[in-house]
């Protein structure tokens, strides 16, 4: 593997993993402050940048090695809306610089795998921004966000609300293999 592209994936692995712990931090806090469907939001997309961190682990192949990560995010336990704006702010980074960018440089280096996990991370990210804008407006206002169930799509990271879908929308795997929350 070229090793700018695996720089890249070892960066983007080093994020999403972040992201899953620091939303699994932010989860136990919206859950105490008495926001249970944003905890299951938080919870879910947790476990979406697993995925995320699975797929570049398993794009990098041999070239596990050398991470050396730096991440400006904090991880205070803030107030849920502080930290709704932090992940809104960090999925919004990643689908509008980090993964434009490194996939560009994958595409360059004919690194199929590699520039097929980060198109599901960007799209994923994507719909991550808005749940966590939708969230943080519910929970700006006193209340919990309006969700009965949150599914997960363990392919890509995909969410979704209603479950309505038949089929995921990124990457058409059955709605029978979302998780539910």
């Amino acid at each position: 593997m070229n090793k700018m592209t695996a720089e890249n994936l070892r960066s983007a692995f080093g994020g999403e993993s972040h992201a899953h712990m620091r939303y699994r931090i932010w989860a136990e806090k919206a859950e105490k402050d008495g926001f249970p469907t944003v905890a299951r939001l938080f919870m879910a997309t947790s476990d979406a940048e697993q995925v995320h961190a699975t797929l570049h682990f398993k794009a990098l192949k041999d070239e596990v090695g050398g991470f050396n990560v730096t991440s400006g995010a904090e991880f205070g336990y803030q107030s849920t809306s502080e930290n709704l704006e932090g992940a809104i702010g960090g999925e919004t980074f990643e689908y509008t610089q980090m993964y434009p960018a490194y996939i560009a440089v994958a595409e360059m280096q004919g690194e199929k795998e590699a520039v097929r996990a980060m198109k599901y991370a960007i799209e994923a990210e994507k719909v991550h921004a808005e749940l966590f804008t939708k969230a943080k407006e519910a929970v700006d206002s006193g209340k919990d966000l309006e969700a009965e169930k949150i599914y997960l799509c363990p392919i890509c990271g995909f969410i979704s609300l209603t479950g309505e879908e038949d089929n995921c929308p990124l990457c058409n795997v059955k709605k029978e293999l979302f998780k539910e929350y």
